[in-house]
């Protein structure tokens, strides 16, 4: 199983990568350029997974390295989405010497982050994978990391969220409360939002979830909702309204996911992936 999301383009990444050098680099590498007063010299490196993962951000790594010097050449020895082994070597690189060494941390914490990522929403993702239903990010993102962290999930095998508010409308519990009810707050937003976007209630009771049927929310989330009570819920949309999404979200765990699918919802959403993996150790040793 690989899959590999989609980046968007350089132009939209490249500020954010100079901003991370720059944090790193500050006034200048001491110990780089005491050592290396010229560009020119050149040198390899390898990159080795120092336990079992699936690799992503490959290609934004080698993007780093090419900021600091265009003519670093970055190979990748294992496909975005694969799954490595410990040991294994997952790319090497070749070039200014001064580039690889400044370049290394801000490479590898993002390779690091973003495989730890795609890791984890691998496991999530195989415990339903015989099932129709789909495994789903959510926006507890790491603040300017957001387009990377779902970049990770999506390399991982699951499917993104809105990637901001502006996407589709989700109509939460704070939102009821302030708007007085399900219905007055989709009636409102429906008024000023611009086709095509979808209107999403959350729900934590079948009252709730009659409510947004009536007013005819595009998709329902069935939040933290015990899972008899998710059963009745997904019976009573399929019958009043068969196009209807249905989402669970709520302390969703690997040992949870399985049983939250089959009472057959559409989609799974959870911050977990983001919120709770353990990077994946990776090391660059000069050749």
């Amino acid at each position: 199983m690989s899959n590999v999301g989609i980046l968007p383009p350089w132009l939209v990444l490249d500020p954010l990568l100079r901003d991370w050098l720059l944090e790193d680099i500050g006034r200048g590498d001491r110990t780089t350029q005491s050592l290396l007063s010229q560009d020119a010299i050149e040198g390899q490196a390898e990159w080795i997974a120092k336990a079992p993962g699936v690799v992503a951000g490959l290609p934004v790594a080698a993007r780093v390295f090419q900021l600091l010097n265009e003519k670093v050449s970055f190979e990748a020895f294992a496909v975005e989405g694969e799954y490595c082994q410990q040991g294994q070597v997952v790319a090497q690189m070749h070039g200014s010497l001064a580039a690889l060494l400044i370049g290394e941390r801000v490479a590898l914490n993002l390779a690091m982050r973003l495989s730890g990522i795609a890791t984890l929403t691998r496991q999530y993702v195989e415990k339903i994978a015989d099932l129709p239903t789909q495994f789903v990010d959510t926006r507890k993102t790491t603040p300017g990391l957001r387009i990377l962290e779902k970049y990770a999930t999506q390399t991982g095998g699951a499917i993104n969220h809105r990637m901001g508010l502006d996407d589709a409308v989700m109509i939460k519990d704070n939102h009821i409360a302030a708007s007085k009810g399900i219905g007055e707050a989709i009636s409102r937003i429906r008024f000023h939002i611009p086709y095509p976007l979808t209107i999403e209630v959350e729900t934590e009771t079948l009252e709730q979830v009659q409510e947004a049927l009536h007013h005819k929310a595009d998709i329902i989330m069935l939040d933290n909702m015990p899972l008899d009570t998710m059963r009745e819920a997904v019976q009573m949309i399929r019958l009043e309204n068969s196009h209807v999404k249905i989402e669970a979200s709520g302390n969703i765990t690997l040992e949870t996911i399985r049983a939250v699918a089959q009472t057959g919802v559409d989609y799974i959403s959870s911050s977990a992936p983001i919120t709770q993996s353990k990077w994946l150790d990776l090391s660059m040793k000069i050749q």
